[in-house]
This record gives structure tokens, sequence and C-alpha cells, in this order.
């Protein structure tokens, strides 16, 4: 069936557009900086720095990593944040995830400051969000699937959408997005979580679902209405004999079943994935813009204008 969404192609899209924007910057003497921190080997977050780096690279954001032990106190990490904070150079900051236990994530993105929090995580950035104040920075991965429904013409306008999750990283911010009083929102969200009762007919009754539960292929087929668009967040790793690396990566939909009564939706991976790195570097392009002052029509989020 030819109902994907293709999350690369729109990914490699948004790319050209923030490379223009960081050749701009350029031409004003402006090189977009973005620095990685990174505590501990986590092989995960080893290779999303990587790519992450790379994708910077190639734009011509210009980005550094710092990997630092996993005994590093958390005295220790916001002494760097503290330094990065007062570096002219670096225009966004982003803290990696997973933090060691003995790490609160919370002070650690508190510390980042406002104007480089690309990844959105400042309780500042958040409560412009809240409020549709479109001065901040929206979260990387909720506001890519955002762009994919935009750009995939999806429509949004009074639709009914169920958010399955509802974790600070994917599940909050989205419902903030796609409540907002904008052409590119008004939709009415419904945000499920464990504690939901019936969450299969709440998504019966879905225009949209956007899964970002954690469960492996927890969105079945008889929870999905005919025509539905469905949005793919999870990333879960299962045990698979079968295969030479003895695991295999599952999202949070039932792919197989449920493609075929969709309107659109995202495969996994090749979905939502990569726009989380192409809103990060346009995030970046848009902080070193706010911070010499440089605008572009990109620097105010449109997802938060009427």
């Amino acid at each position: 069936m030819n109902n994907l969404i293709d999350g690369r192609a729109i990914a490699a899209d948004i790319h050209q557009e923030t490379l223009v924007r960081v050749s701009a910057l350029k031409h004003q003497g402006i090189q977009p900086g973005l620095a990685f921190v990174r505590v501990g080997e986590d092989p995960a977050s080893q290779v999303y720095v990587g790519m992450k780096e790379k994708k910077a690279r190639e734009l011509g954001v210009l980005s550094h990593t710092t990997v630092l032990p996993e005994t590093t106190t958390q005295t220790e990490l916001l002494v760097l944040i503290a330094r990065l904070n007062a570096d002219p150079h670096c225009h966004g900051i982003l803290v990696q995830a997973p933090l060691p236990r003995h790490i609160d994530a919370a002070v650690i993105y508190s510390a980042v400051l406002p104007q480089k929090d690309v990844d959105g995580f400042h309780p500042i950035n958040v409560g412009r969000l809240m409020l549709g104040d479109a001065g901040g920075f929206l979260p990387c991965t909720p506001v890519g699937v955002h762009e994919l429904l935009v750009r995939s013409r999806v429509p949004l306008n009074g639709a009914e959408v169920v958010v399955l999750g509802r974790g600070n990283i994917v599940g909050k911010p989205m419902a903030a997005i796609l409540i907002q009083k904008s052409s590119r929102a008004n939709c009415t969200v419904t945000l499920c979580h464990s504690a939901t009762r019936d969450i299969a007919a709440h998504c019966r009754r879905a225009d949209v679902i956007i899964a970002a539960i954690g469960v492996p292929e927890f969105l079945r087929a008889d929870m999905v209405r005919e025509g539905a668009v469905v949005i793919d967040v999870g990333v879960n790793r299962l045990s698979d004999p079968s295969i030479k690396s003895g695991t295999r990566l599952v999202g949070d939909v039932a792919f197989g079943e449920v493609q075929p009564k969709c309107l659109w939706i995202t495969p996994n991976p090749g979905g939502v994935g990569p726009m989380t790195i192409a809103m990060l570097l346009a995030n970046t392009a848009t902080a070193a813009e706010r911070q010499f002052g440089f605008f572009s029509e990109k620097s105010v989020d449109a997802r938060l204008r009427p």
C-alpha cells in the first residue's frame, strides 16, 4: 500500500531549508554552534549523538561532543553546562538522555540557558509552549511529528487526535502543540495513559493517533478506524533469536495489521526518527539567528501563531 509518510524525505526537505539558513548566517559572519554532552557509554546514546553530529557537519553547523564518565557528579556536569552557557560560539546545547541515575535530569535541563535549549526541555520553554508564546523552543520529537502531519497535508483543524503516552518528552508537549489556536493545529486532543479506561474506545474515535506509549506493538487493528492517520513514535527492542544480533526493533504500532486501515501511517524506522534530528538542527539555526538578532521567517514558530 502506498500510504506511508516518508519521514526521511520530509526530513531531507527540512535539512535543505536549514542549510539555506545556515549559509545566510555564515554570510553575516555567524557560524552556528551546537554542543553535545554525553555522560557514560550507553550504546544507543553513542549512536544517536553520532548521527546528530554527522548531519550537523553536513549542514555546516559547528558541533562538538563532550563525553564524561559514568561517575561524573551532578556538580561537575553543572560546571560544564555553565561553561557552555558562557561560550559565545555555542548557540545550542543538547544533553543526551538518559543520564546516570545519580544525576537529576530536571536540574540539568533547567541549567541550560533557555535561549540555548534547542531540545525544548527548559521550564521556561515548556511554559512558553503552554502559553502559545512563539519565542521559545519546541521539543524536537513532537514538533517533528507535527511537521510530518502538516507537510503530509493531514487536516488538523478541528481533528480528533489521540496521543498515547503522557511523557514529558513526547506526549505532553505533543498535546500542547496540537491544541494551540492556530491554523496548523486547533485539534481536540485526548491524552491517554496507563490509567485511562478503555483506551481502544478513545482510539477508534480518532482521526489521528500518535503512539508514544513505550509498549511494543500496543496499537492493534481493532483499535483503529478506517481512514485514520497513525504516527508511530515508539522504539522498543525485542528478543529475536532468528536475527544475528538477537534482537529487533519494533514500534508502538502493530504495523502489519494496522497499515491497511490507514489513510496515512509512518513506517518504523524511517518515520519519526529522522524528523527529530531535522528539528534539532532547525532549532539550532533559530538559536543562532535569535542570539544575533538575525531573523528569518523560521525564527518564530508558526505552530504558535493564529
